[in-house]
């Protein structure tokens, strides 16, 4: 799986061949540093570039060009050498842009041989620079890292030089920067997005914000947007590689992710103070195909937004890609706002300790008017601050309102029309919707909450008392039902996103509470039979899972994974858990947590719907089983930490309406698919 890192994160290299590609909207120079343990660059013998592209285990490109390719074999390279820097900037003395943030996000990623990405990485906020260390390859305890840098320089390559020790610094940008001009000749533009008849035309693009007027944006619209871990993939669908041309492509030539050897044409930059194309430079392969286009903005107004605009080889990765866009803009643009409000409050205190510091303007006209003008100052940091956030939000609302409604099943609330035309799929998609998230700023706007398929984790669906947000007080009875009706919805939508037969639920309701709740399932006839009820049926239960889970590793593990016993059930499998601890000895408790500690890995999932509270008597036996698991609450509740800004994410889940019969009609979909009768 690839790591789609943010500035800072590193990540492990399991290969040492690697080559790394790079995509930008423009040529740029792409050259590689190679450090000591401190980073230093000892010499001009330790920089590859344009001019001398050939180092022991780096080689890099011989021209400035909108794709680049580097080849590294960290094995080759000197026991001396313990980072490798991968370095962009953009031509000098040449017609271009002067800064990279008047071009689109640089994207770069580390690939396998074989194409298989390692780890991706959007370099985004850089401004005024026109020099960049994008990652770093470095070497800790004779393992090999990659680490997202993404440290900018306004003094281009000289001032990146000077930074990492090597004292001819200015000399080499120079000499790097004639060896480049005199190869711009032969560089390879972005190619232009394909038309509707698989043609390649010019994209123009209309007016659109620049780095001081930018509104809220996602990865992949707009360079100054945050962090954006959200890159696609090289390798296309079930890790299919896109389409490669066939011809030999001429000399001079640098080829990308996919055909684009078209006949050279003139470097299309835009003029100084000239529209900006925002779109990403990955969209413009033959697979995928580019994003909708969105309609031309009028000066002033923020482009409009449309669904799908992200990378992706598909409108499903893309509408992935652009909810999570959409979720790393709430979370920064509310992190800027709660730090604006901190700092005039910080500064309006500061002003007003000064004043009572100062006996003198304690008293008298002198000192109410010192009050009122801290006050004023105060109130008019928060009303710029509030007014960037209402911009902000007002721009995500309407992408939200455009978003919602294109989404697939799997991505869509229960009350979305799609489910009306809903049809078991052939294959599993790529993540499943589990609740809307908002923030205390944003109320109207609701995030949906999409976790990666196949889960990775198991569910906690917690039953016990929870603060509501909004005051609403519900009873242990009344919650505990809530609970189990959002584990069926949770269920049922696993079920209505994977192909027939490929996902199998089992529930155990010791006690038999939750058999009107469960009774969507029962009737329709999707599970693996009746639910367990009783010690005797959840020790047969869990002693049958846990058995599978053992026998899948030993097949893994001895590499003998196709000799699975004949009518082995290979399909993904739920199990469900109600009212949990009851009805559970010591030996089911271990077998429970066994099922959650190693069942992910073998297609074994579990969902659980208990309080916390009523399996206290086990003590901290249970704590590594409720850490594993992700907790949900049957009803609003800020419980989701952020580690990113550091935000409390309020979590809702996803329901049926009151009254709707989408379930039914879903689950019997399932149940005509997988031939079976409803009951």
């Amino acid at each position: 799986m690839t790591a789609e890192l943010v500035r800072g994160q590193n990540h492990p290299l399991v290969e040492v061949r690697l080559e790394i590609r790079v995509s930008a909207g423009t040529p740029i120079v792409v050259g590689a540093t190679l450090g000591d343990e401190n980073g230093t660059v000892h010499g001009v013998e330790w920089v590859a570039h344009p001019g001398s592209p050939v180092l022991p285990g780096v080689e890099v490109s011989r021209q400035a060009a909108a794709e680049h390719r580097l080849a590294v074999d960290l094995d080759a390279v000197a026991e001396a050498v313990h980072r490798v820097g991968v370095l962009l900037a953009l031509p000098t003395g040449v017609a271009g842009p002067a800064s990279f943030g008047s071009v689109p996000a640089p994207f770069v990623a580390v690939t396998g041989l074989d194409g298989t990405e390692v780890a991706s990485y959007t370099i985004t906020g850089l401004s005024a620079e026109s020099a960049v260390v994008a990652l770093e390859l470095y070497r800790r305890q004779g393992a090999w890292k990659v680490r997202a840098i993404g440290q900018g320089y306004a003094g281009g390559l000289a001032e990146l030089l000077t930074d990492q020790g090597l004292p001819q610094a200015g000399q080499l940008a120079a000499g790097i920067d004639k060896a480049v001009e005199q190869g711009m000749a032969r560089s390879v533009p972005a190619p232009p997005p394909l038309t509707p008849d698989g043609g390649r035309s010019r994209q123009t693009a209309g007016p659109a914000p620049g780095p001081d007027q930018s509104g809220s944006s996602h990865a992949g619209q707009h360079p100054q947007s945050g962090p954006g871990p959200y890159g696609p993939s090289q390798s296309g669908p079930n890790g299919t590689q896109p389409p490669q041309t066939p011809a030999e492509p001429p000399a001079g030539y640098v080829t990308g992710p996919g055909p684009t050897n078209a006949p050279p044409t003139p470097p299309q930059t835009p003029a100084a103070g000239g529209p900006i194309d925002y779109s990403h430079p990955r969209r413009q392969n033959t697979a995928p195909p580019p994003p909708p286009t969105a309609p031309p903005a009028q000066p002033g107004q923020p482009a409009q937004p449309v669904a799908g605009d992200a990378t992706g080889w598909s409108m499903e990765e893309r509408l992935y890609n652009q909810v999570w866009g959409m979720f790393e803009d709430l979370a920064r643009t509310t992190a800027a706002y709660r730090s604006a409000v901190d700092f005039a409050d910080t500064r309006m205190e500061k002003e007003l300790d000064e004043l009572l510091s100062d006996p003198r303007s304690r008293i008298g006209g002198q000192g109410d008017a010192a009050r009122e003008s801290a006050r004023a100052k105060h109130s008019q940091l928060v009303d710029q601050a509030r007014q960037v956030l209402d911009r902000d939000l007002a721009q995500l609302t309407a992408e939200a309102d455009v978003v919602e409604p294109a989404l697939p099943p799997a991505y869509a609330r229960w009350d979305n029309p799609v489910w009306h035309a809903y049809r078991v799929p052939m294959e599993m998609p790529m993540a499943l919707r589990l609740g809307d998230l908002h923030l205390p700023e944003s109320d109207r706007l609701r995030i949906p909450m999409l976790i990666r398929l196949p889960l990775e984790r198991g569910l906690w669906i917690d039953s016990g008392r929870t603060g509501s947000v909004d005051g609403t007080f519900f009873d242990s009875h009344e919650l505990r039902r809530l609970a189990l009706e959002s584990a069926v919805a949770h269920t049922a939508r696993l079920l209505a996103v994977h192909p027939a037969d490929e996902f199998t639920v089992h529930v155990i309701d010791p006690a038999g509470s939750g058999a009107q709740s469960l009774a969507p399932l029962v009737r329709a006839g999707v599970l693996a039979g009746e639910p367990a009820v009783g010690a005797a049926g959840v020790t047969d239960a869990l002693a049958r899972l846990t058995q599978r889970v053992d026998l899948v590793q030993m097949a893994v593990r001895g590499g003998a994974a196709d000799s699975l016993p004949p009518g082995f059930d290979t399909s993904q499998q739920l199990l469900v858990v109600n009212d949990f601890p009851h009805g559970f000895d010591d030996r089911a408790v271990n077998q429970l947590r066994y099922l959650a500690d190693e069942g992910p890995a073998v297609g074994v999932h579990l969902m659980m719907v208990a309080d916390r509270e009523d399996a206290a008597g086990y003590g901290p036996l249970l704590d590594p089983l409720w850490r594993g698991l992700m907790r949900l609450t049957p009803v609003p509740d800020d419980h989701l930490a952020d580690p990113w800004v550091g935000h409390a994410w309020t979590y809702e889940p996803t329901l049926t309406p009151p009254g709707s019969r989408v379930l039914d009609t879903v689950l019997a979909q399932v149940a005509r698919a997988r031939g079976s009768r409803p009951r």
